[in-house]
């Protein structure tokens, strides 16, 4: 068992702190943000134990050289070149393994490129830290890669145990839940997620973490096979679509233009 909590900074990013309830150690993931880590540390007497990082963008690390300079700790992260976060120590790769003995659990690494080339996932059991691959109801931006390598690595999350905290990197998920309610308007498990989101952001309560199962049933980028979100990807294509690869494109290309 693993205590898991997210620690909101800059706009809308989440930074995930682990720690076993036992410990005062803990792992920081994607830290894109000094200060509130340095909060929550000196708040509680935590020291930091590593760092986990899913791929480059400034707002997944931007904090990580001014924590390292005051609580230094192992750095696990990408191993792509394009993956240029200098202070990686453990560059890692999908299929390669690790323990962290502060949390006494093992992770496995995950490539799932698209939002970034190099961007990957770590994944112990029962817990998903997906970075920007993977949100409550949606998915991260294609920027470096293609449409089918994130069509591809969503598909690789969607055979993670339905029971499967999903902890990704940002507050979207009433954003994307109003998208997904646009391609799948009579999908009973979204209008209730709508529901229980809603009640949890007016009081200020994270929406996150999701779970594996519930993104199989709401998130339109993990349903290119259900027939209501494939008819809205033809619908807005204006042909019929059955390549999931194509259908994920259609509906991320939608999104990115809603």
């Amino acid at each position: 068992m693993i205590d898991i909590t997210p620690i909101p900074a800059l706009s809308d990013n989440y930074i995930w702190i682990l720690k076993r309830p036992d410990s005062d150690t803990v792992v920081v993931v994607d830290p894109g943000e000094a200060a509130p880590v340095k909060t929550v540390l000196a708040e509680h007497g935590y020291s930091v134990g590593a760092y986990l990082i899913t791929h480059h963008h400034g707002d997944h690390v931007g904090g990580l050289a001014d924590l390292l300079a005051d609580h230094p700790a192992a750095v696990y992260g990408p191993a792509e070149a394009a993956e240029k976060t200098k202070a990686i120590e453990h560059r890692v790769a999908g299929g390669d393994s690790f323990t962290l003995d502060c949390l006494g659990v093992d992770f496995e690494v995950l490539d799932v490129p698209g939002h970034t080339l190099g961007h990957i996932a770590f994944v112990t059991p029962g817990v998903l830290l997906a970075g920007d691959a993977l949100f409550r109801g949606g998915c991260g931006r294609v920027f470096e890669g293609s449409h089918a390598q994130m069509q591809a690595s969503l598909a690789s999350l969607r055979q993670l145990p339905d029971d499967t905290l999903v902890c990704g990197g940002h507050e979207y998920t009433q954003k994307n839940l109003a998208f997904a309610a646009r391609v799948e308007p009579e999908n009973a498990d979204i209008a209730r997620v709508i529901d229980e989101v809603d009640a949890l952001r007016r009081d200020n309560t994270p929406s996150l973490p999701g779970r594996i199962g519930e993104e199989k049933k709401i998130n339109p980028f993990m349903r290119w096979d259900a027939a209501p979100a494939q008819r809205a990807a033809s619908d807005r294509a204006g042909r019929d679509l059955t390549d999931p690869a194509e259908i994920f494109g259609v509906l991320r290309d939608w999104k990115d233009a809603s």
